[in-house]
């Protein structure tokens, strides 16, 4: 029975190979925003090819149109519509604005591959305005998140797949590699067991809507040192760190003995040696990340901290685990039953 049950899990179930890349924010520095993970998309008939970031914190999808003239726009491929006979214009507007850049855009209709995955008049967005992408090493973005929260007001392309029954299970996850530039899957429809060790723990969302859960602490040798009457914790693929409100965030760079250098938070390497795991409790399990996944090293062998000061000021105390977090833990999203799995990546 286990076998059957392990075949029909991985009957449609589509994996997309993801890249890890440096991103910069600017050109002209190059200062590293740190890794993203991209994969690549197709969009309109004949097809043509995006890397985009698959985000669970976003419900849009959107890529550079010809229109575009911002300078982020002019490194990156735009879509050329007028190559495209399954193409269709609406005259509705709409902006976004994330953790670090902001687009203006206008919806459209095509058809959009992921794999083998195919939606047909998929809404999307073009952008005719981008600040603060440039440098970064992919198109667009495709987001993961519930409709509700969607800027476009178009219906994202995983419930228009789940809708289509393309997919077999309303649930997608995420493997991200810790040091090889390849490795990392997102997948759709199911989950592969060979991706994590043990069993997989569920926390439900504190609601429907948004890939949001409940944290009960951030521990350090089972010392308190944020969240302590409980938090919220998005779990973001789209964001590189760990962030949290700036107080929080400044008395754990001081635990870690890290200071401020320009933008980033320095530490002295051999820190790694030292520092013990910082552990996130979520629905009665532990968490820990260890020294070596939250001190990373640039390219001039300079070492900083991964933890992060959040631009959201929500009115509850909210972490956002990004792929810091989720390059130790595997993670399942289920929009069937509103809950989050996390497991031991292996």
């Amino acid at each position: 029975l286990g076998l059957i049950k392990k075949d029909l899990l991985e009957k449609g179930l589509l994996r997309l190979g993801l890249k890890r890349l440096q991103s910069f924010s600017d050109e002209g520095t190059r200062t590293s925003l740190g890794l993203v993970y991209v994969g690549n998309i197709t969009i309109g008939t004949p097809p043509q090819e995006f890397q985009v970031i698959f985000d669970t914190a976003s419900s849009d999808l959107w890529v550079p149109s010809i229109f575009c003239t911002s300078p982020a726009c002019s490194t990156h491929v735009r879509f050329r519509h007028l190559q495209s006979s399954t193409f269709w214009l609406t005259n509705k507007t709409f902006r976004i604005t994330y953790g670090s850049g902001r687009m203006k855009g206008v919806v459209v209709y095509d058809t959009v591959r992921i794999g083998n995955l195919v939606s047909t008049d998929q809404p999307f967005g073009l952008s005719v305005k981008e600040y603060g992408f440039e440098g970064r090493a992919y198109d667009g973005i495709l987001g993961l998140n519930y409709p509700n929260v969607s800027f476009s007001g178009a219906i994202p392309i995983f419930d228009k797949l789940k809708n289509q029954g393309a997919i077999s299970e309303p649930v997608f996850a995420f493997y991200l590699s810790k040091d090889k530039r390849e490795g990392s899957v997102v997948m759709f429809g199911g989950v592969d067991h060979r991706y994590y060790k043990g069993e997989l723990n569920w926390v439900p969302l504190i609601q429907a809507g948004d890939w949001i859960v409940h944290m009960h602490s951030i521990t350090i040798k089972r010392k308190v040192i944020a969240c302590s009457d409980g938090c919220e914790a998005l779990v973001d693929t789209g964001t590189t760190h760990i962030e949290g409100p700036g107080r929080l965030v400044s008395n754990i760079q001081k635990l870690i003995g890290a200071r401020l250098r320009g933008s980033k938070v320095k530490v002295y390497c051999s820190v790694v040696n030292t520092l013990p795991s910082i552990t996130f409790t979520i629905n009665g399990v532990n968490y820990p990340v260890p020294a070596r996944a939250l001190i990373l090293k640039d390219s001039r062998g300079h070492c900083y901290t991964t933890f992060k000061e959040s631009k959201l000021s929500p009115s509850t105390e909210t972490w956002i685990l990004g792929d810091v977090f989720l390059r130790q833990y595997f993670s399942v999203y289920d929009r069937g039953n509103d809950r989050i799995g996390l497991a031991q990546a292996v």
